[in-house]
């Protein structure tokens, strides 16, 4: 089989990108510490036309050569803004009408899988710090969790493998709409 050419897949130029529909998703970094992690959000973002991206507390923003090593450019592509503190960025999404949702293992969390986002309703979801995950005071704002199943004896997958399963996940709902 022969792999496809970067030509032949006709991805959009960064301008043309910048005017495209995006599913009603924004991710909210809680505290996300590896300027690796943040690049890697980027990139999915980028990937699955997430809406936005919201850096919170120590979480790192553009410009950073470690943050570009990952993202690749799509810390271009993907509009961002930096809050002070990951509250700050809850009760925001939440003044706008979003359902803010922690995608951690909390008490009432729906599996990934079982997971059907509602017709009509913007989301923003909460990823958390590398070792603490999203913070307790946080997790206390959203209104609600979704857990990725795991089957291994570890009991969480590393920051930004989970933002590649979620935003897939949710990616999948609303592809139909984009392309």
């Amino acid at each position: 089989m022969r792999k496809i050419s970067n030509e032949e897949l006709q991805r959009p130029s960064v301008e043309e990108f910048a005017h495209a529909a995006r599913i009603p998703v924004t991710v909210i970094l809680d505290n996300v510490r590896s300027a690796n992690n943040v690049g890697s959000f980027f990139r999915t973002c980028d990937a699955f036309a997430v809406k936005r991206l919201l850096l919170c507390g120590i979480t790192g923003t553009p410009p950073s050569r470690e943050l570009h090593k990952t993202a690749l450019g799509a810390e271009n592509t993907v509009p961002w803004s930096y809050y002070g503190e990951t509250a700050e960025a809850v009760t925001a999404m939440k003044g706008n009408g979003y359902r803010v949702i922690a995608v951690e293992q909390v008490e009432g969390a729906v599996m990934l899988d079982e997971f059907v986002p509602e017709a009509g309703v913007e989301y923003a979801l909460v990823f958390g710090n590398e070792v603490d995950g999203v913070s307790q005071s946080v997790a206390d704002m959203c209104d609600g969790g979704i857990e990725i199943p795991q089957a291994g004896t570890k009991h969480s997958l590393n920051v930004a493998v989970s933002a590649g399963a979620v935003l897939w996940h949710m990616f999948g709902h609303y592809r139909r709409e984009l392309l």
